[in-house]
């Protein structure tokens, strides 16, 4: 009965793109947090949907190309069972061909550092001629995303990008900063929080729920499905798989359209606040901005860019930089609304000990302030009608919506592996 109803939800919901869209995927896979490696299996499994032109490993952590290279041979050892369903599912050698090692670290606070492999590719791809956009699915920072931005400007009318902000945004502030403030007209889904309708379970049947799902539907299912049971021991997450959803069903060209990835909101700016010294308890910002601290001290004889101190908040350490003529600047950008507090760290006495707080809060991206980033028409984020909400998490009902349609459809392609 469940995979009858999925068949009937894939004729209502997930009417093939023609032709299949272009995809690049830059994943933290097998950095903080092991979510990534569920939603590379799942992109795998729906690899006869895209035309999969890239696999960029960006990790804030120990992740790295070899982590997505696995994941490759296991799809490897299932291929012949998918291709008998779809003759589209990429060989697993091509696969490998297009993985590429991106950025290691966070960008400085300038927003880019030097090109990797997985920018230059990024370049590569998004230069190609062909009459379809390039989608990049962005699941960790946007470090390789902004370094290729800066060293082929040319290719922002060529890409368009889903990103899973909200966590990733406080690990790659500097980089959206540079994207957000130099690029304002790229065509971009800044999916912060709708995401996680995806994770939660409001109102899921009960083999549907996400510790349930591993037992009904994926253990015993090929060697993906084996691999599935170590991350999380298997209750799923996949944080990063709307992204994907997003490409399966509805009109891409419109972000206010319904999709299984969610439906997203024109925003014309992007918070952002500059406080000259500390800040307080006082202070209220809108969640997922840019709070942007800069301090005077003494002028020093170091490049400009050097990081030179740290902001800790939240048992989390933010390197903070030299900008020039003695200014120390340091971003941050909370994951939720929070009450919030810092110290400063540093070897320049100036600077150590300093200490302030701020307080975040629903919904983004708030009241409009001066030093907002002032964004184009195709810059797209979660919706701020309260009946969207679940829970504090703006936006997720767009998605949670569709949440059983997505994994009894994903069911189906489990079975193939049985």
């Amino acid at each position: 009965m469940i995979l009858a109803w999925a068949a009937i939800c894939r004729a209502a919901h997930a009417t093939q793109p023609q032709p299949r869209p272009r995809v690049l995927v830059s994943s933290d896979i097998g950095g903080t947090d092991p979510d990534d490696f569920q939603s590379m299996i799942h992109l795998l499994m729906y690899a006869d949907r895209f035309r999969i032109e890239g696999l960029v490993s960006s990790p804030y952590g120990k992740g790295r190309k070899t982590d997505i290279l696995r994941i490759i041979d296991l799809y490897g050892k299932d291929y012949l069972q998918l291709r008998a369903h779809d003759s589209l599912f990429p060989s697993p050698g091509l696969l490998k061909r297009i993985t590429k090692q991106g950025a290691l670290d966070m960008a400085p606070y300038k927003g880019y550092s030097r090109p990797t492999e997985g920018s230059r590719w990024i370049v590569q791809c998004a230069r190609r001629k062909s009459d379809q956009p390039l989608w990049v699915l962005v699941w960790g920072g946007l470090e390789d995303l902004a370094q290729a931005l800066h060293d082929a400007p040319d290719i922002e009318k060529n890409i368009r990008v889903y990103w899973i902000g909200g966590p990733n945004k406080k690990w790659s502030v500097n980089a959206y900063a540079y994207i957000a403030a130099h690029f304002p007209g790229l065509r971009m889904i800044e999916d912060n929080s709708s995401y996680r309708g995806w994770i939660i379970d409001e109102g899921a049947p009960p083999k549907l729920k996400a510790d349930a799902y591993y037992q009904n539907f994926i253990q015993g299912h090929g060697a993906l499905g084996a691999d599935f049971v170590h991350y999380y021991g298997g209750t799923i997450k996949m944080g990063d798989s709307p992204s994907v959803a997003y490409l399966l069903s509805g009109d891409p060209d419109d972000p206010q359209g319904e999709s299984w990835g969610g439906s997203f909101s024109p925003m014309r700016r992007s918070s952002r606040t500059i406080f000259r010294g500390n800040s307080a308890l006082t202070d209220t910002v809108a969640v997922y901005s840019v709070l942007e601290w800069r301090f005077r001290g003494p002028e020093l004889d170091i490049p400009r860019d050097s990081a030179c101190f740290t902001l800790q908040t939240g048992g989390q350490e933010f390197p903070g930089y030299y900008l020039g003529d003695g200014i120390y600047g340091v971003r941050y950008s909370s994951k939720k609304p929070e009450t919030g507090t810092y110290v400063i760290k540093s070897a320049i006495p100036a600077l150590d000990g300093q200490r302030g707080g701020y307080l975040s809060r629903n919904p983004w991206p708030g009241k409009p302030r001066p030093a907002d980033y002032r964004l184009g028409k195709h810059w797209y984020s979660d919706r701020t009608d309260p009946s969207l909400f679940i829970a504090e998490e703006q936006g997720a009902r767009t998605v949670g919506k569709f949440r059983s349609d997505i994994l009894l459809d994903w069911a189906t392609r489990w079975a193939w592996l049985k």
